[in-house]
């Protein structure tokens, strides 16, 4: 037993193909339409100012990022000085201290020679018997 269709096959295809019709006219007229037009133009110039803020960040990345350089640039020789100066002192420091130790080293030499001298005298005075 065979089923019932009503519309056959050649039909549902012309059908189909009007539909098809229908809605491609319907598409070209919208086409035609001067709102389309105009929202088409709106859309051109969405993207362009789009673009355009995209372009001025990037500038603005560019020239926060070479500040950002320059001030690197600064801190690195900032630090550099900041540690010329504190070998300077550092160098300054090590040579008070040697000519400290080396003012000390003579004062005990000459402490030392006093004390000898003064012995030697003693055993002059002690073996010449007065």
């Amino acid at each position: 037993m065979g089923s019932f269709r009503s519309p056959d096959l050649l039909e549902r295809r012309n059908s189909a193909a009007t539909v098809k019709k229908v809605m491609l006219e319907k598409f070209r007229a919208a086409r035609q339409d001067p709102a389309f037009e105009q929202q088409r133009l709106k859309r051109i110039a969405v993207n362009e100012a789009r673009v355009l803020r995209a372009a001025e960040r990037e500038a603005a990345k560019k020239v926060r990022e070479a500040e950002l350089a320059a001030e690197a640039t600064r801190a690195a020789e900032l630090a550099a000085q900041a540690h010329r100066e504190a070998e300077k002192a550092e160098a300054l420091a090590k040579a008070q201290a040697a000519e400290r130790a080396a003012a000390l080293s003579a004062e005990q030499k000459a402490g030392r020679d006093a004390r000898y001298a003064a012995r030697k005298t003693a055993k002059k005075i002690r073996r010449r018997g007065y």
